[in-house]
């Protein structure tokens, strides 16, 4: 970890600056608030289509994946077709995080799943790997990821002049991820790591919410435990998955 300028004081002169701080993070807290409310009026959208996916228990429509609850929440890791050594080290992080959360969502009425475009095999064998214990569903051979924007088409792809920029002339920490899932650039970068939500309402469901990095709510938990430690997230991080760092 790179070291950072910091300041040494005393205990007075910390308070005086830690109130200042709880000022902004007051009005910061407040703002929030407001971004909830506007969150939770956005208009839900009645999805007319029919969706089916490769799931553990075998192949299950939109509705069967909310498990008798009303809300869905769905995190879309990005693991592609075309990845042959696993799910992106950053989705795979953030997907440590969700096991703990799964028994305080169902008691909300919320089921959590995981979205990835890779077949169901791969999911299944990955999932072992990780220990992981929530559902992962595969949207393999289905049009849902490309018409909630979870994913883009080769055609979309080479129509986006940002995504052909970074193909084209990637910074090295691109080419490493891309050696870690193990696709060519044009295709990893096809997936889009997002937060998507459902309710389910007299027999019908409704898209409410998608949210995609690089929103900071598309991050590991971790990264914003480590927001309050004295050093802060590393500016040049490689981000493992859990079975792949060096002790020391």
């Amino acid at each position: 970890m790179s070291e950072i300028e910091h300041t040494t004081g005393t205990r007075e002169e910390w308070q005086v600056a830690r109130a200042a701080l709880a000022k902004l993070e007051a009005e910061q807290a407040e703002r929030n608030e407001e971004v909830k409310k506007k969150r939770s009026e956005l208009p839900w959208v009645l999805v007319d289509k029919e969706y089916w996916f490769d799931t553990e228990e075998g192949k299950r429509s939109l509705a069967d994946l909310f498990d008798g609850r009303s809300q869905l929440l769905a995190y879309n890791a990005m693991y592609g077709p075309d990845y042959r050594i696993g799910a992106c080290p950053g989705c795979t992080s953030l997907a440590d995080g969700l096991d703990g959360t799964l028994v305080h969502l169902n008691h909300s009425d919320v089921t959590l799943v995981c979205f990835s475009r890779a077949p169901i095999e791969q999911l299944v064998a990955y999932k072992r790997r990780m220990g992981w214990q929530f559902p992962y569903v595969s949207t393999y051979g289905s049009d849902f990821a490309f018409d909630f924007g979870l994913a883009v088409t080769e055609e979309q792809a080479q129509q986006s002049p940002e995504l052909q920029a970074l193909i084209d002339h990637p910074p090295d920490s691109l080419r490493q991820w891309a050696h870690d899932v193990g696709a060519e650039l044009k295709d990893g970068l096809r997936e889009n790591p997002s937060w998507i939500a459902f309710a389910r309402e007299d027999g019908a469901v409704y898209h409410t919410y998608t949210v995609s990095a690089p929103d900071p709510f598309v991050a590991p938990y971790f990264s914003f435990l480590l927001e309050r430690t004295p050093k802060g997230e590393p500016a040049e991080s490689q981000v493992r998955r859990k079975d792949e760092y060096v002790l020391t």
